[in-house]
């Protein structure tokens, strides 16, 4: 079974229909719970009700909680989520929360020590305490281990500095087509959405660039081969969560060896499943994890 971490924000979704956990790095490591990995959460709440009530709600059937540590002077990160006609998300979050406060304790770092793959993204980097951790954790990662950078932009919680160094750390880059122009724009990434990928792939030496379009399907590439998958269709409740579970899908398809097309239809139907139900870490159906139990013992750790 392999281990995967999601390192970064762990807050509550306050959607139309109530407070839901979210988080991209949280519903990373949830999905991937869901889909038979070991999987866990780094991060930082409040300890307060708030927090432990996040707490008490992930640990019914939930990944690994070691990670999380409650702090005691910020309060647990929330985002506001209002829903457009087409289910598309639009956050406002707030700012010092107990997520922007990571710290990289010995303990932290031992559990990375022993990944396979970790997960982190912009947002969880817009504070100069939670960046450093965050990058010490994923340099701690071993040499053969995914270390997956979720694009994710958010507000204006980025910039050139964030993505040019969170690439240099990161081994696989996913990103979608609202976020692609924005990175190109900043590194200077000419040509059409193909040439970008690529260009991406060869610049930080990436094993794969992973590029969602939404309803319009994905392109995988890892710098010779290419997929282009034209999703699958679904009546779309709201999409969050969607793509955290698309990045999932891949990370473990990549862990497994899996060809570009088998990872691309796979994750393809795990997100239109997700856009499909409420909420950004639905119950996955059991068919969905029958095709990862084939995982085996970590690639690191044989």
């Amino acid at each position: 079974m392999a281990t995967v971490l999601g390192i970064g924000e762990l807050l509550w979704d306050v959607l139309p229909s109530g407070p839901r956990i979210g988080g991209a790095p949280a519903n990373f490591a949830g999905h991937a719970k869901s889909l038979g990995a070991d999987a866990a959460i780094i991060s930082r709440v409040g300890n307060a009700a708030s927090g432990r009530a996040m707490l008490a709600q992930l640990q019914n059937g939930g990944p690994d909680l070691r990670g999380v540590s409650l702090d005691p002077d910020h309060p647990t990160g929330t985002a506001e989520v209002a829903l457009g006609a087409d289910g598309q998300p639009h956050f406002t979050i707030t700012e010092d929360a107990a997520w922007d406060f990571l710290e990289a304790t010995p303990e932290l770092l031992a559990m990375a020590a022993n990944a396979d793959a970790v997960c982190f993204g912009t947002l969880g980097q817009r504070s100069a305490a939670s960046r450093e951790a965050i990058r010490k954790l994923v340099a701690a990662t071993p040499p053969a281990a995914l270390r997956v950078f979720d694009v994710n932009l958010r507000q204006h919680y980025f910039d050139h500095g964030i993505i040019e160094s969170s690439l240099a750390l990161a081994n696989v880059c996913k990103l979608s087509d609202s976020e692609l122009p924005v990175v190109a724009g900043l590194l200077g990434l000419t040509g059409d959405v193909r040439d970008q990928l690529a260009a991406l792939v060869s610049r930080y030496g990436l094993r794969a660039a992973v590029y969602t379009r939404g309803a319009d399907g994905s392109l995988l590439t890892d710098g010779s081969a290419w997929c282009d998958h034209p999703g699958v269709p679904t009546e779309v409740r709201d999409t969050v969560g969607a793509g955290d579970s698309f990045t999932c899908a891949v990370t473990l398809g990549l862990l497994l060896g899996w060809p570009l097309d088998e990872i691309s239809a796979t994750a393809s139907e795990i997100a239109a499943f997700v856009c499909s139900r409420d909420g950004a870490v639905p119950l996955l159906p059991p068919v969905f994890r029958e095709r990862f139990i084939r995982i085996p013992n970590s690639p690191t750790h044989p």
